[in-house]
């Protein structure tokens, strides 16, 4: 029983970093208002070292459509609106000699519906993850029945509950990615 619990709890927490990921990826895609997190996929060339733009410059809303960066030394300024620039975030930089501003145009009609599309792959890639931690915890489970360390019984309980854990984080996953898409729609 002891091993039938440390499979669930494993399956658990393997599924609960699938949903910390599909958060973190889904807060990378913009909405209409200003995010700090859009930028943290962004690396800056640091003397030599690729540095996420954060470990570099503070980033802070000015308001809910302007995004301002403040690099911790000056000469950063160009390095890092040459970063934003080369991401494939579709947005432009303008800078000051103390600071970099950039303003995010609203969003058409065509591209909430293409960030929704985007997100939805992201939520279905979620899915399949959790899934494919589902069937491999099935599978431990029954390896040990056909090792004839648990009984047959306990195994069909601990596949349900694997199941019923399995049902809850899709719920969950569905629940982040409406939540992100009505983000999207609102105009």
């Amino acid at each position: 029983m002891i091993m039938i619990n440390e499979i669930k709890e494993d399956a658990d927490e393997r599924m609960g970093k699938s949903l910390e990921v599909l958060a973190d990826v889904l807060a990378r895609i913009r909405t209409g208002r200003a995010n700090p997190s859009l930028l943290d996929g962004i690396t800056v060339d640091y003397y030599g070292t690729e540095t996420p733009l954060n470990q570099v410059a503070s980033v802070n809303t000015e308001d809910a459509r302007t995004l301002v960066i403040s690099p911790w030394e000056k000469p950063l300024i160009p390095v890092i609106e040459k970063a934003i620039l080369k991401s494939d975030i579709g947005i432009t930089p303008s800078s000051t000699s103390e600071l970099i501003r950039i303003p995010l145009p609203p969003l058409t009609e065509e591209n909430r519906k293409d960030l929704a599309k985007q997100a939805r792959a992201e939520a279905e890639n979620a899915r399949i993850a959790v899934r494919n931690i589902r069937r491999d915890a099935i599978a431990d489970v029954r390896e040990l029945v056909k090792e004839k360390e648990v009984a047959e019984d306990e195994a069909h309980k601990a596949e349900d509950d694997i199941q019923k854990l399995t049902d809850r984080r899709v719920a969950e996953i569905d629940k982040t990615l409406s939540s992100k898409e009505a983000d999207l729609m609102e105009v």
